[in-house]
């Protein structure tokens, strides 16, 4: 991090400063700030299901918002904590804040309406179940490549 002089002349106080009080006068320090980040997922397919896994620790399942649209599936989450101490005078408090969007377009074998979604240990499990008519078994074949 690049130090501010607060005096003229190379003075100690700004190294002693950033010391105790990293990013204190730095406005573009983003080392205090918490990373942005879409939770990675895995997609599976079963034959009568997909799944879906979102890793996505630190929430609570009532974080979390599902909603299925026009055969596009969208996860959302958003949490806010904040330690609240009574009676002390504080130079610096941080909260935390935190949001994520995933979207998802379904295919037309889902029946969207029997999705189900479960949260445990920090990951987000949905099961997406298929029409039955999809779940036949498809003909393998080879193809030769010309």
């Amino acid at each position: 991090m690049q130090s501010l002089s607060l005096t003229k002349g190379g003075s100690l106080l700004p190294a002693f400063w950033d010391e105790f009080f990293p990013g204190w006068l730095d406005i573009n320090d983003k080392r205090n700030m918490p990373f942005l980040t879409v939770p990675a997922a895995n997609i599976s397919e079963e034959k009568d299901h997909f799944s879906i896994s979102l890793a996505a620790p630190g929430l609570k399942k009532e974080d979390f918002k599902i909603d299925v649209t026009d055969k596009l599936l969208s996860i959302t989450a958003e949490s806010e904590s904040s330690k609240e101490e009574k009676g002390k005078k504080f130079t610096k408090q941080e909260y935390n804040y935190s949001s994520f969007s995933r979207s998802f377009n379904l295919p037309e074998s889902v029946i969207a309406d029997k999705i189900n979604a479960v949260y445990v240990d920090g990951v987000l499990r949905l099961t997406l179940p298929k029409k039955e008519e999809s779940q036949k078994t498809a003909v393998n074949h080879n193809v030769a490549v010309q």
